[in-house]
């Protein structure tokens, strides 16, 4: 724990008055995946990329069991802000635990699967946003960093499980003579 806050600590000690805008914006974006489900959305309605967007509506159903439904309950841990309150929060109290971050965890789910299905023109953006949202909810004092850590690695795990998952459905779906188009 020691070592969360003196990051958390850093974190804090270089706020600015830009930064107190611009993170709650960006940490807005993670909110509910909602981001994320938008761009599966969007690719999957599109022939060229509609491999990329099944894909990465799996990795984000694998994503929220994970994390929200399993991961969340088991650790069950407490957000900083309510070890720490002397903290004035610029976002309201979101609920529930902080292990791992559900934003993080999104957020690398989608850039994983993105890298796994090799679309090149949008994995790269889509990882500069998941950093960014990560350290905006270190910014915002509301997850620690092993959080952020928990989220990127549950985040991996859940992309590529998404596109195994996805590859193999797909795979026989088009093999299978039955559904020949």
């Amino acid at each position: 724990m020691g070592f969360d806050f003196g990051i958390l600590d850093v974190i804090q000690s270089i706020r600015t008055p830009f930064g107190d805008v611009v993170m709650p914006f960006i940490s807005a974006l993670g909110n509910s995946g909602f981001i994320w489900i938008l761009l599966a959305c969007v690719l999957a309605a599109y022939p060229k990329t509609r491999r990329c967007g099944l894909v990465l509506a799996a990795a984000l159903c694998f994503d929220v069991v994970l994390c929200d439904g399993i991961l969340k309950h088991l650790f069950a841990r407490t957000r900083p802000f309510d070890v720490n309150t002397s903290i004035q929060l610029l976002v309201d109290r979101p609920h529930g635990y902080s292990f791992p971050s559900g934003h993080t965890a999104a957020s690398f789910t989608s850039a994983s699967a993105l890298y796994f299905t090799g679309e090149r023109k949008l994995w790269i953006p889509a990882l500069g946003l998941a950093c960014a949202i990560a350290f905006s909810r270190l910014y915002l004092y509301v997850h620690y960093p092993t959080d952020i850590l928990g989220g990127i690695v549950v985040g991996i795990i859940a992309g590529y499980a998404g596109y195994r998952t996805a590859e193999i459905k797909l795979y026989y779906f088009f093999t299978d003579k039955r559904n020949k188009l």
